[in-house]
């Protein structure tokens, strides 16, 4: 069944914050599949609506939506971030925990970025001392082989040493 816009939008209203009324609820008082409902609310989510999760908790949100949450108020003032929480059924201190937590989230990628920078570095430098130790004892072993050879040529050329004892 096809829905106008309008009314799924007015729909919509009803499971989004203040309200975060019961998919299950919304249908029945609607008369429209749960199935509907749910694959309306998880097409708001793609397109970077924040919805709240199935039990309509604000920490049951996604990562997604507590992101462009955090994203859509970086640039309000006070006021007008009291006005987005009343109108989403949100407390300005969760967004602001949110906030926190992203910074914390780049920080933490930053921190974890030079870690493996250096760790990389200490690979690089240890794999290098072991080319160039491989390099010496390549070298040894070709010397040691040359004079092998030579010893076996010199052992041809004069007989063998064990004849004269």
């Amino acid at each position: 069944m096809k829905y106008s816009p309008e009314r799924k939008a007015a729909v919509m209203k009803e499971l989004l914050p203040p309200h975060n009324r019961p998919v299950p609820e919304v249908a029945e008082q609607e008369g429209i599949s749960t199935a509907t409902l749910y694959n309306w609310r998880h097409q708001a989510r793609q397109q970077g609506v924040p919805v709240p999760g199935s039990k309509g908790a604000h920490e049951d949100w996604s990562a997604e939506a507590k992101f462009a949450t955090v994203l859509e108020t970086a640039g309000l003032s006070e006021a007008e971030l009291s006005e987005y929480c009343r109108e989403r059924g949100l407390y300005p201190e969760q967004i602001q925990a949110w906030r926190e937590a992203c910074k914390s989230g780049v920080d933490g990628d930053e921190a974890r970025r030079r870690e493996q920078q250096r760790q990389s570095q200490a690979s690089r430098r240890r794999i290098r001392q072991l080319e160039q130790e491989v390099n010496r004892k390549d070298k040894a072993l070709a010397e040691t082989t040359a004079l092998l050879a030579l010893r076996k040529k010199l052992q041809a050329l004069w007989g063998d040493d064990n004849e004269d004892d």
